[in-house]
């Protein structure tokens, strides 16, 4: 006969097989139609000037800008909800009270996003594009701190940066890299270290690298007037990417650690 799954095995099976389907989905990238249109009239210097405006923002809001991010919402409220959740999944051990983290924790994306398109196109029909990487930046990491509140995580030690600064990356990026990426992912999540020594400045250029790559064609396209309406909203695409991929591997990380709580 066989063994009866619990509730969080079965969850873990659901994350597993969304986990298989997003990589096989992301096996490589193809170039949308605008892409090659723009191709040809991207400044041969906007690639190096994205590169240093990420950088510059993770650097700005990882010393300065953690306290500015969090006024936004309330940690407090949040880490008592995460408190309640974990002792209504403890006395029912089912899989509704396991499901109300995600739950949660997608709500929070979603409004992200709003607040992402909203700024976006406000600022592409203003023909801003390079500016407004530092706010796109800021609701990204919003994004990504409140996942991990609602599962139970803290985003201020060293190595949970270079967790986040991996997730952004890997939600950018496709095929054997987004594989190495996710590997070195798991690997942390089921041992607590890395498999190379963490350098955040080394993190920071690699998620700002990225980032740039991917965003290039739109954010050139946003600073232009009226027409960069277009680019703005692609914050609000690229933006949901980053936030399905960190809800997936938080969401997996929690299962992870219930699991080995469990033995």
């Amino acid at each position: 006969m066989r063994k009866k799954l619990s509730p969080l095995e079965k969850e873990w099976i659901k994350v597993e097989k969304q986990e298989q389907a997003y990589m096989e989905k992301r096996m490589e990238k193809k170039d949308s139609r605008l892409n090659q249109l723009l191709e040809k009239k991207i400044p041969h210097n906007l690639q190096n000037t994205l590169d240093a405006a990420f950088s510059k923002a993770f650097y700005l809001i990882f010393e300065k800008g953690t306290g500015i991010i969090e006024k936004t919402y309330r940690r407090d409220e949040l880490e008592k909800t995460y408190q309640i959740n974990e002792f209504t999944a403890q006395v029912r051990s089912n899989r509704k009270s396991l499901k109300a983290f995600s739950k949660k924790a997608s709500g929070a994306g979603n409004l992200n996003l709003l607040l992402s398109g909203v700024s976006g196109i406000g600022l592409g029909v203003l023909g801003i594009g390079i500016p407004d990487i530092v706010l796109f930046t800021g609701l990204m990491l919003k994004s990504v701190y409140e996942i991990a509140l609602n599962y139970g995580f803290d985003y201020e030690k060293e190595e949970e940066k270079h967790f986040i600064l991996l997730l952004i990356q890997g939600a950018v990026s496709y095929g054997e890299r987004l594989h190495e990426i996710n590997d070195e992912l798991n690997y942390f999540i089921e041992t607590g270290t890395y498999t190379r020594e963490c350098v955040l400045s080394e993190s920071i250029n690699e998620a700002a690298g990225g980032l740039s790559k991917e965003l290039l064609y739109m954010k050139f396209l946003q600073g232009i007037p009226i027409v960069g309406v277009a680019g703005g909203a692609y914050d609000v695409i690229y933006m949901k990417q980053v936030v399905s991929y960190a809800e997936m591997k938080y969401r997996r990380r929690f299962y992870h650690k219930r699991m080995e709580d469990s033995v």
